[in-house]
């Protein structure tokens, strides 16, 4: 029987670039996605591979597949941008708490692997820099951005729980911020919007002073991480950070994608928003020890293959 890879939240940033690289790789792969956040450009890339089902369908509702050939589930469904997010609140709530529900049950009768993509909001404005596994974050819980940092915090504990009552197999990583191909034009996120902002010459819109700092990790490093922690032994659970270590202001950022387009635009700078984190930098020890996981794309060159992909999209 031929073994199947689920993959929650398919056409999204991750999940697309996640299906693209084990498809390639042979694997027969079950996408599901609502398509709310997800893009219907990244599915019908996903469509051409013979490997490759799709079924749409909200994680939050009840989910009917076949249990006996799962092999793995990465779960990655969920609004990840604060723009959907804070316009969906209530249905970022449900995925994460009754969607992890659904998939960790499918997970549970089918004796599959489950793969959690948590993120680095569980740890909210931190209080401690870098941030380690160990760091129970600082997270505002009735603030506009509590539907995802809570969401996906009540994740791992229902994660955890599966794992501790039911002895299903779990992998947790918390992702801290990636970019690459296949990101949304309009998401929101702040390399996207820095360069589909500098590509069309409008003003590159800075929020605060520019000087709240971020961890940037190319889409090929990320998705080496979570291919590693699928593989790595049933022992080891995590949760683990992944992302990069290499700590950028938001401000050098934006004048490295002015430089690299070539762009005509001009900064501005607007009120920062409510509880956005001042900095936001992962300790990948236990990365690297457990899973040798490494940076290997400098920021620069992530962004101009980002920069060329956005080129064409638009």
């Amino acid at each position: 029987m031929v073994k199947i890879t689920v993959i929650t939240g398919c056409a999204g940033f991750i999940g697309t670039n996640l299906s693209l690289k084990l498809l390639k790789n042979g694997e027969r792969i079950l996408g599901i996605d609502n398509l709310s956040s997800g893009s219907e450009r990244n599915l019908k890339i996903l469509r051409k591979y013979k490997n490759f089902e799709f079924l749409k369908k909200d994680v939050s509702k009840n989910i009917k597949i076949e249990y006996k050939n799962i092999d793995k589930i990465f779960h990655l469904a969920s609004m990840a941008s604060p723009k959907f997010y804070q316009r969906y609140p209530i249905e970022t709530l449900k995925t994460n708490f009754t969607g992890t529900l659904n998939m960790l049950e499918v997970a549970k009768k089918s004796g599959a692997k489950f793969i959690f993509s948590s993120t680095s909001e569980i740890y909210g404005d931190p209080l401690v820099h870098p941030q380690n596994e160990n760091y129970w974050g600082n997270v505002n819980p009735i603030g506009i951005r509590a539907c995802y940092d809570e969401g996906k915090r009540v994740a791992e504990t229902l994660t955890f729980e599966y794992f501790r009552n039911f002895k299903i197999k779990i992998k947790v990583c918390r992702i801290f911020n990636t970019f690459g191909e296949f990101m949304s034009k309009d998401d929101g996120r702040v390399v996207s919007n820095f360069i589909v902002q500098a590509l069309k010459d409008d003003y590159i819109t800075v929020y605060g002073d520019g000087n709240q700092t971020r961890s940037f990790c190319y889409i090929d490093d990320l998705l080496r991480g979570i291919i590693s922690l699928s593989e790595s032994k049933d022992d080891f659970t995590g949760p683990v950070n992944l992302g990069s270590d290499e700590e950028i202001r938001v401000i050098d950022l934006a004048n490295i994608v002015i430089k690299l387009t070539g762009s005509k635009s001009k900064i501005i700078f607007k009120d920062l928003p409510k509880d956005d984190p001042v900095k936001r930098k992962p300790d990948l020890s236990l990365a690297k020890k457990v899973l040798k996981y490494k940076n290997n794309i400098p920021i620069e060159v992530g962004i101009l293959k980002t920069i060329e992909y956005f080129r064409g999209v638009l």
